[in-house]
């Protein structure tokens, strides 16, 4: 069975170049939440030489929060908000012959995407601007106003606890997070069965990102799983 693992990557949290080589897709910050230029410069030179497919995680404009608290936003400030952040993230992919395939929003933005439709439009018309598949979790308010219009990638979390109904529990909840890689793997291997995912997130600004990654990597190939982006 084929599963892509994809990484929050180019958010200055240290661990890029060891993170890099155990993922199969790379979302690089887009400089809001957290990042610069240079840093996304460098994520992308390592997509690059790893074979790494290269997605967009626009976010916030809210590094105190690092794109983590909620917005009040309407739909052309959504938009807006994601397609100028994509724009800035391919002039500088493009120089560098990096192809950017996917959307994904970061933090608040995701999880509000994921609930209201109006976040979930803004989304939505940047990944159709610029040509871009999106990525959310399924069953979402993001998979459901891009249907149709654009391809929509499910995907699921390694490292954070669901709810009965399929939303992540909150981060400020008590055991929010998964440790365990093996509890990992059984969680994955959950989300694959039951909720169709086609790509597994691990966050890249954990301090324990590389082992916990490296752990859930050898996991799921001892599982017989084969590593491929999904795009």
């Amino acid at each position: 069975m084929e599963i892509d693992l994809n990484a929050d990557l180019g958010e200055g949290a240290g661990f890029d170049a060891e993170l890099m080589p155990l993922v199969t897709s790379a979302n690089v910050c887009c400089g809001a939440h957290a990042g610069d230029i240079e840093t996304t410069r460098a994520t992308l030179e390592l997509a690059k030489r790893h074979g790494v497919s290269v997605g967009a995680h626009p976010g916030y404009n809210d590094r105190e929060n690092f794109g983590r608290r909620d917005q009040s936003l309407v739909v052309h400030q959504v938009f807006a908000l994601c397609a100028d952040q994509v724009r800035r993230l391919l002039d500088l992919a493009i120089p560098q012959l990096v192809h950017v395939k996917y959307l994904k929003p970061h933090g608040a933005l995701y999880n509000q995407a994921g609930r209201d439709p109006e976040y979930a439009e803004g989304v939505v018309r940047a990944a159709e601007t610029h040509q871009l598949l999106i990525v959310g979790l399924p069953g979402s308010e993001m998979e459901r106003v891009a249907g149709g219009r654009v391809p929509f990638i499910p995907e699921g979390f390694a490292d954070r606890r669901y709810r009965p109904d399929g939303s992540l529990v909150p981060r400020t909840e008590p055991d929010a997070f998964v440790h365990d890689p093996d509890e990992a793997v059984r969680q994955v291997e959950w989300l694959i069965r039951e909720k169709g995912v086609r790509t597994i997130c691990v966050h890249g600004d954990n301090p324990q990102a590389v082992a916990f990654t490296r752990a859930v990597r050898a996991a799921l190939l001892a599982r017989g799983f084969v590593l491929r982006p999904f795009a």
